[in-house]
């Protein structure tokens, strides 16, 4: 969740022209990375769990290939954008972590 209010906070700054491109799809990526790992924790098993992670830890590399273009562009501000950055760094390696200790 802290991720995907990071995002909100920095594609508030976007160009209005953006928003139905880039700043949605943050959004929406940053969003399905919470929503897939709440869904995961409620399924009946431990692998549609393992699988869900799965997706979330793909949602959030859609955040961070995402996440390039609006420092090449001057989007946002520079604190807001580096902030989600380290968010869903921190993200990424809780998912591999959960998804390693539940794999064993």
């Amino acid at each position: 969740m802290d991720l995907s209010e990071a995002v909100y906070k920095l594609t508030v700054d976007f160009p209005n022209s953006e928003l139905f491109g880039l700043t949605n799809q943050l959004r929406r990526a940053s969003v399905s990375t919470a929503s897939n790992i709440a869904e995961g924790y409620g399924k009946c098993t431990r692998g549609e769990y393992v699988q869900f992670l799965g997706h979330a830890r793909g949602s959030n590399f859609e955040v961070q290939t995402q996440l390039m273009l609006p420092k090449r562009l001057k989007f946002g501000s520079d604190q807001h954008r580096q902030n989600a950055e380290r968010l869903s760094d921190e993200v990424s390696r809780m998912l591999v972590a959960i998804m390693t200790k539940l794999r064993k």
